[in-house]
């Protein structure tokens, strides 16, 4: 049969005091019951024992949660990847946009500048013929007693000079090489012919006028080129 309740609490208390008395009271019970210092020191301590139990418990609970802590961490890894890969394509698809606005824009200036082109070439063959037609007359009959042919040739020369400032003002210039490189962009190779006093590589001649629309070459210039002898 175990201690009783009460003779457990007055041991408890006996313990807890350093009195002489007490302690000779305690070792006289001890001989006839040592249960009572067990159950008297498990009395004694009933915070560490709580304690004990609470951190026990804490335990427990920290290691169910261990799952659902691990599938969070993982959620929020998958969700830290799908941002960073939204985050990549959203930098791709503005820098795509802006490469797309700069062409189209790139293209835009460009029709602005380079939309009359086929009309240019057109009106160049117009300006072919004035060309030869004032080239055609002879200088020598231009005289006041030819007065109907000097009047015909001054109005081809003023018609000539007039749409020459039409094609400058939009940006179009005539190329007339005489003595220049021969350059593979403006200019086109009828022929290459050896020439005194002509440095090789060079145009002798020039056989059609080239032109140039806002630096972009719209003909090139039939010439011939000095070749060595």
């Amino acid at each position: 049969m175990g201690p009783c309740n009460t003779c457990v609490w007055l041991f408890a208390n006996l313990l807890q005091s350093r009195h002489p008395f007490n302690v000779i009271f305690i070792f006289l019970c001890l001989r006839t019951s040592p249960r009572l210092l067990c159950v008297a020191t498990q009395q004694k301590n009933p915070g560490q024992n709580v304690d004990e139990d609470q951190s026990q418990s804490h335990n427990e609970q920290k290691a169910e949660a261990s799952p659902a802590e691990k599938m969070l961490t993982e959620e929020k890894a998958k969700l830290e990847e799908q941002l960073k890969e939204v985050t990549d394509k959203y930098k791709r698809a503005l820098a795509d946009a802006e490469n797309v606005r700069q062409r189209s824009q790139k293209l835009v200036e460009e029709a602005k500048l380079y939309g009359i082109q086929s009309f240019c070439k057109d009106l160049l063959e117009v300006a072919d013929i004035l060309e030869k037609a004032t080239e055609s007359v002879p200088k020598e009959e231009i005289k006041d007693e030819n007065p109907h042919l000097k009047s015909l040739y001054e109005g081809l020369v003023m018609t000539e000079v007039q749409i020459q400032k039409v094609f400058k003002k939009h940006g179009l210039l005539r190329l007339n090489p005489v003595g220049a490189k021969f350059d593979p962009y403006e200019h086109e190779a009828l022929f290459h012919a050896p020439m005194e006093g002509k440095e090789p590589g060079t145009i002798a001649l020039v056989s059609k006028i080239g032109y140039k629309l806002h630096g972009r070459t719209l003909r090139p210039a039939l010439v011939g080129v000095v070749k060595d002898a």
